[in-house]
Order: C-alpha cells, then structure tokens, then sequence
C-alpha cells in the first residue's frame, strides 16, 4: 500500500510538471515568432494569477455550484460523528460538515489546507450506506484533504481554464491584427496568433481534461489506499463502493467542472467520455481494496 500511494504522488508530480513545463515552451515560442520575447512572461505570468484566483475562491465555488448547506451536530449526528471521530483518530483539525439535499448517493471534499476544510455528502448516501460503509466514505473524503489532493485539483484545473482564455484571445487578436494593415508583418503576427490559438484551444479542450483527468484518477486510488489506512476495515470502502458502481442516476445539480472532487463520477460518462472521466473504474476500485485487505 505504501509503494502505491508512492508511485501515485510521484506520478501526479510528473503530469502537471509536465503540463507546466509544455505551457512554458508555448509561451517562449509565442514570444519568439511574435517579435515580443518578454510576452512569454506575461502570458505566464497570467496563466499563474489565474489558476490562483481559482485556488483561493475554489472551495466557496463548490459549495454554491453543489447546492450544500453546513449542518451542526444536532441536524445529523451520525454523519458528524463520524467526521469528527476520523478527524480526532488523525490528528486533524474538524472540518465543516455540510449535507446536499440530492437522491444520488456521493460525497466530495474541498478546501486548500485542513484548517479550512469541507466534507459534503448527499442525502442519498446517508440512506443508503450503513454506518462501517459512510465510514469508509469519509476516510476517503478525509484522505483528499489530508493528502492535499483538493489543492492540486484546483491548481490543474486553474491552468486548464487559464489556457483556454487565452486560445480565445490570440484568436481574437489574429482577427484584428488582420483588420489593422496589410502589412507583411501584421499577416504574420496574424497566422502567428491564429496557431497559437488553435494549439491552445487543443490543449484547453483536449490535452487539458486529459491531464486534469489522470490526475484525479491517481488521487482517488491514493485516497481509497489512505482512508483504508484510517479504518482499517478495507471491506467497508469496498462494499460502499460497490453500490455507489449500482446507483446509475446522475446528481441533479451536477457539473463537470467539480466532478472530480466527488467520490464517484456524478455525471455518469458514455463510452466515448470515460477517457475524460476523473475517476477510475470502481470494479478497479475495489479489487485493489480487496488486496489491501489480504494483507492485513
């Protein structure tokens, strides 16, 4: 389990470094072709201010766009109880508890640092999962938070937003470069921009969820691993898995731009999208929980 979670944060690592390092060489030959080296800064620059303008107002975002209301003890206390007596058995400090009023059983986590941290769940789940099964749902939801996972999430996904801007207005610019002269060399900032734009948009629309969705994958394996290691009892995950794999009804307030905070996919991908999708196969899911078990 140790070598997994391992490999899983090292791998994690290599993607968005990866990312950060092909928006980098966008940018210096951005600069390069366009006679304007120091716009590769700006456009960097931009791309940076951005993503954290996403990472700091992120988890206010979700809690709006997912329809949450924070609850105290008294409005559910199974649900707080077990929330709270994970955060004491790992030292951390009590995250917000908050319930959305939705049939689909799934939770989700947020926050950029424990302190300031949320857990949700959907009223579905609570009806659904017995108490060893939500326990297991919130060792994992903890785990996201414990692991920092939320905090890389909003980072990919604020680069991922940040180039798709920016596509949109080197397309624009090539337009009315093309409007302001004739010259030789405004055609080619022109033909300059509009392939800028078009490698941009490919990597916003295309590369960008690829990677934002590797990304999550790794770290729901990495939370499943981890929240095992909270309750020592692999079969409780497992099993709440397995019937968050049997529930095929989308949440009604779903939205793909937090679907891979949720412990489960909550727009229920086709074929076609599953190579977008942020979350593993649960039958994947669970295997691997089944031979964690083994080893216990």
């Amino acid at each position: 389990m140790y070598s997994a979670i391992a490999a899983n944060k090292r791998n994690t690592f290599i993607i968005i470094g990866g990312f950060i390092a092909l928006l980098g060489v966008l940018a210096w030959l951005w600069g390069q072709y366009s006679g304007n080296g120091s716009s590769a800064i700006w456009i960097i620059a931009l791309v940076i201010g951005y993503a954290l303008i996403q990472y700091y107002a992120g988890s206010r975002l979700a809690v709006a766009i997912s329809g949450a209301k924070e609850i105290q003890k008294r409005d559910n206390p199974r649900l707080w109880n077990i929330v709270e007596n994970l955060s004491i058995s790992q030292g951390m400090p009590m995250p917000k508890v908050y319930i959305i009023q939705d049939a689909a059983p799934n939770a989700f986590a947020t926050g950029r640092k424990p302190e300031n941290s949320i857990v949700a769940a959907t009223t579905g789940l609570l009806e659904i999962m017995d108490d060893n099964e939500l326990e297991g749902v919130m060792a994992h939801e903890l785990s996201h938070i414990k692991n920092y996972d939320v905090r890389v999430s909003m980072i990919v996904f604020g680069l991922v937003s940040a180039i798709g801007i920016l596509a949109d207005m080197a397309i624009r610019m090539s337009f009315y470069s093309g409007l302001s002269g004739r010259s030789r060399n405004n055609g080619q900032l022109g033909a300059v921009l509009v392939i800028a734009g078009i490698v941009g948009m490919i990597i916003a629309w295309l590369i960008g969820p690829l990677v934002s969705a590797a990304v999550s994958r790794q770290r729901e394996y990495l939370a499943d691993a981890s929240g095992v290691q909270m309750t020592r009892y692999p079969d409780g995950l497992a099993s709440a898995l397995e019937k968050l794999g049997q529930y095929g009804k989308p949440m009604k307030r779903a939205n793909s731009a937090m679907a891979h905070m949720y412990i489960n996919d909550p727009l229920k991908p086709g074929l076609v999208e599953r190579s977008f999708s942020t979350h593993p196969p649960i039958p994947k899911r669970v295997e691997r929980l089944k031979q964690i078990g083994s080893g216990f």
